[in-house]
C-alpha cells in the first residue's frame, strides 16, 4: 500500500487483507463450480443454461483478478496454495454429485447469495475508509446480484415448463 494510501485509510488494513483472501478463496471455489457443473449438467434447457454459466464462471474468474491486485495493493500476499481455499472460504463449494440442471443451479444460487453477502460485508467495512476496495466490492456486488437474477430466472423457467407439461397431460 503507498504511503498516501495508508495515510487516507482508515481501517484495519490486516484484517481487510483477510477478508479479501477469503474472498479470493471463494471466487477461485465459485469458477470451478460453475465451470465444471456447466460441463456436467444433464435435463431441461441444458443447452441454453451451460453457455450462461460459463460466461458466469468466466466473471468469477475476473473477480479473483480484480481481488488478488487489490492485496497485492494493500501489501498482502494472497493465498497461493489451492489446497487453502476451502479453508478460507466461508462460501462453501458444492460439489456437482448429481448433475440434474436444478440440482446445479441451486448450487450455484446458494454460492451467489453466499457470495453477495461477502462483497456487502467488504463494502459496508470499506465504506468512507478505502474507496479503492469499496468501489471493487460494489463493482463485483453487482455482477452477484445479477448472476442471482439470472438463475432464479432459469429456475422459474425451468417450474414454468414443468407446469406446460403437467397441463398437456390433463
Amino acid at each position: 500500500m503507498g504511503k498516501v494510501a495508508r495515510e487516507i485509510s482508515h481501517l484495519d488494513v490486516d484484517a481487510l487483507i483477510q477478508m479479501l483472501n477469503e474472498a479470493l478463496s471463494e471466487e477461485w471455489l465459485a469458477y470451478y463450480q460453475y465451470w465444471i457443473g456447466a460441463r456436467l449438467m444433464e435435463g431441461p434447457m441444458r443447452s441454453e443454461i451451460e453457455p450462461e454459466l460459463l460466461v458466469h464462471a468466466d466473471e468469477e474468474l475476473g473477480h479473483a483478478i480484480l481481488v488478488v491486485n487489490r492485496i497485492l495493493q494493500l501489501g498482502g500476499t494472497p493465498i497461493l496454495n489451492p489446497a487453502e481455499w476451502t479453508k478460507h472460504a466461508k462460501c462453501s463449494y458444492e460439489e456437482p454429485n448429481d448433475p440434474y440442471v436444478e440440482v446445479i443451479l441451486e448450487q450455484n444460487l446458494r454460492g451467489e447469495r453466499c457470495a453477495i453477502e461477502r462483497y456487502q460485508q467488504i463494502a459496508e467495512f470499506t465504506n468512507g475508509k478505502d474507496h479503492s476496495t469499496y468501489q471493487m466490492a460494489i463493482q463485483i456486488l453487482n455482477d452477484e446480484l445479477e448472476h442471482e437474477h439470472d438463475i432464479e430466472d432459469f429456475i422459474t423457467d425451468i417450474n414454468r415448463l414443468k407446469d406446460d407439461i403437467r397441463k398437456l397431460r390433463l
